[in-house]
C-alpha cells in the first residue's frame, strides 16, 4: 500500500510543482473528495464498482468537481484512481502528497510535547532552535504531558529530542545503575 501511495503523491507532487499550483489548495481539494467518499458509502460502491462503466464514473466525478469548486489537475487524479481501481488509497496518497510537498518545500513537521502551556514567545524560540537543528522550516503540533515534569520533547520524523525533566532524571537513574 506504501508504495502504491507514494508513486502516486510523488508523480501528483511534480504535477503541482510542474503547473505552479497552489500546493495548499490542491492538497486540500484532495482531501475535500477523501472526505465525501468516506462519507458516502454509495459513492463509494459506485466508484469501486467494476460494473459500473467508467464513463457514469466520470460524469459523477465532474459533478462533484463542479459543485465543489475542485481543481482541474486534482479531478484529473480522481479520475486516474477510478480507472485504476485505486481508490481505496485515497487517503494515503493525500497523506503521502502532504509529506511529499512539505519534504521538497523543505519543511519539518514537529510534534511539541510540553509540560506546561508555552506561550507564543516560548513556541517561537523552540521552533527557531529546531530550525537551526534540522535547517529547515518548522510547522509544530503542541501536545502537553504534565508527567514531563517541566521542559519539552520535540519529534522530528524519527528523531526526538527530550529536553524535559522526567527525561533528564531516567539519564541520571541509567548512569547511576551502570
Amino acid at each position: 500500500m506504501a508504495s502504491v501511495a507514494s508513486t502516486y503523491a510523488r508523480a501528483f507532487a511534480d504535477v503541482v510543482l510542474g503547473a505552479r499550483l497552489d500546493a495548499g489548495r490542491a492538497v486540500g481539494n484532495l482531501w475535500q473528495v477523501a472526505e465525501l467518499v468516506k462519507e458516502s458509502r454509495e459513492l463509494r460502491r459506485v466508484w469501486e464498482n467494476p460494473a459500473v462503466p467508467a464513463e457514469q464514473k466520470r460524469r459523477l466525478l465532474d459533478a462533484i468537481v463542479q459543485r465543489e469548486g475542485i481543481e482541474r489537475h486534482v479531478r484529473n487524479l480522481i479520475a486516474v484512481l477510478i480507472d485504476h481501481r485505486r481508490m481505496q488509497f485515497l487517503e494515503p496518497i493525500a497523506r503521502q502528497l502532504e509529506k511529499e510537498l512539505d519534504a521538497r518545500f523543505g519543511f519539518a513537521e514537529a510534534n511539541i510535547t510540553s509540560a506546561r502551556d508555552l506561550g507564543d514567545a516560548e513556541k517561537r524560540g523552540l521552533e527557531a532552535q529546531i530550525e537551526k537543528v534540522t535547517g529547515k522550516k518548522v510547522r509544530a503540533q503542541y501536545g502537553l504531558d504534565a508527567s514531563l515534569l517541566g521542559g519539552a520533547v520535540v519529534r522530528v520524523g524519527s528523531t526526538i529530542y527530550d529536553g524535559s525533566v522526567k527525561g533528564q532524571l531516567e539519564k541520571i537513574k541509567q548512569a547511576i545503575s551502570s
